[in-house]
């Protein structure tokens, strides 16, 4: 069993959450932004990494049948979606995904729909592609969200390609129902475009949550869906660049791979084979444990903002390590809010805006780290909030 509640230092690694400036002069501060997680990777990883270790030679390798063969049962064991071994394509991580995805299914000028807010490289995604963004506020409620398929529908022009979803939704921690994703479905097939599925926390689900692959409603769906994901959210391999696509249309396959052969990246490194399999074969227990002590995490998060700091509102996340803070009625401008939240909470967040202009007045935690960092970062708050009249 993973002791979980292990404090490693990240400190001085040229880590991006904990390294990067401001925080490199700032040890009050806790880190709670970037979406990685303090624990150690699972046993299972580092042993089939160490066999390559022990190799001693790094040279150039192509990946086996089983390393496909393991990612097609994970996903039909636990997402209850059945894939082909060629409709898998490496990836070196989601977002270059999300690129290619917007490429090979529009043109320069075209639209793709966003359900805002949303994690932050959609947008990028969009317009470093040279196509517009084409933003549908969610509907929000107390801080749940349901897409909003009216205002959808008004969006949708000749130019509009593609709609890209996250599922589980990052920030807002939704796990979308089945229900909601035929109505997405049907919605894309009436009107003729295409989905881009960002699933890369698919196995982070919380409680009786079920996560559903869009691409497994219906054959008639997977033909227009490519579905990005990886172990790296829930196995904590963020910086190992290993991830990769399903893509059941073979000439949409084709036109998605064309940028990765053209720049020779459609191959893995000397470990990608061995941390995939590590994961997906031998770190399931390992996962369903991680899981369990987050949700123990978000959960003591949630009811002590709910029980202290009344001035603020944390819902519990169906799925992601990541708590949507709304903190709108402190009436605070974005970078007032985040200055206060550093200065006099002494805690380094992700701003709303990160996440498009209906994130304003609301914060992103991250809830993957030692139990007692959570317990200490929310008595900084409580005392923070004292400080406000």
């Amino acid at each position: 069993m993973t002791d979980f509640d292990k404090v490693i230092q990240r400190r001085g690694t040229n880590c991006i959450k904990w390294d990067l400036n401001p925080l490199k002069d700032r040890a009050d501060v806790i880190p709670m932004w970037v979406a990685d997680m303090d624990f150690e990777a699972a046993p299972g990883i580092i042993n089939a990494m160490q066999k390559v270790m022990d190799h001693k030679i790094f040279g150039y390798r192509f990946n086996s049948p089983e390393y496909k063969q393991v990612i097609i049962d994970w996903f039909k064991r636990r997402h209850n979606f059945e894939a082909a071994p060629e409709w898998i394509c490496y990836l070196p991580n989601v977002v270059v995904g999300l690129s290619l995805a917007v490429q090979s299914v529009s043109e320069p000028g075209d639209e793709i729909i966003l359900n805002t807010p949303v994690y932050g490289p959609f947008y990028k995604a969009v317009t470093d592609n040279h196509r517009v963004v084409k933003s549908c506020p969610m509907k929000e409620n107390d801080g749940y969200y349901t897409m909003d398929f009216e205002k959808m529908t008004s969006l949708v022009t000749e130019k509009t390609k593609a709609v890209m979803l996250c599922n589980p939704h990052n920030p807002g921690g939704r796990v979308w129902t089945r229900e909601e994703l035929t109505k997405l479905a049907d919605f894309c097939i009436e009107h003729q475009l295409y989905i881009i599925s960002d699933d890369i926390h698919a196995d982070l689900t919380l409680g009786d949550h079920v996560h559903t692959m869009i691409a497994s409603i219906s054959d008639e769906i997977s033909e227009r869906c490519i579905t990005c994901t990886s172990p790296s959210k829930a196995f904590n391999l963020a910086g190992m660049q290993a991830a990769h696509a399903f893509i059941k249309n073979e000439s949409l396959r084709e036109r998605f791979m064309k940028p990765l052969n053209a720049l020779h990246l459609s191959g893995g490194n000397s470990f990608e084979e061995a941390l995939v399999v590590g994961a997906y074969r031998d770190s399931e227990e390992w996962l369903k444990e991680a899981v369990a002590y987050i949700e123990g995490n978000v959960d003591y998060f949630v009811d002590y903002i709910g029980e202290h700091i009344p001035q603020i509102l944390a819902v519990k996340p169906e799925g992601t390590y990541l708590v949507w803070v709304d903190c709108r009625k402190l009436h605070m401008h974005q970078e007032q809010l985040l200055k206060f939240f550093m200065d006099q909470c002494h805690l380094f967040v992700n701003s709303g805006l990160d996440y498009g202009p209906e994130g304003e007045g609301f914060v992103r935690f991250n809830m993957a780290c030692s139990r007692k960092l959570v317990e200490k970062a929310v008595r900084q708050m409580e005392d923070g909030f004292k400080t406000l009249n």
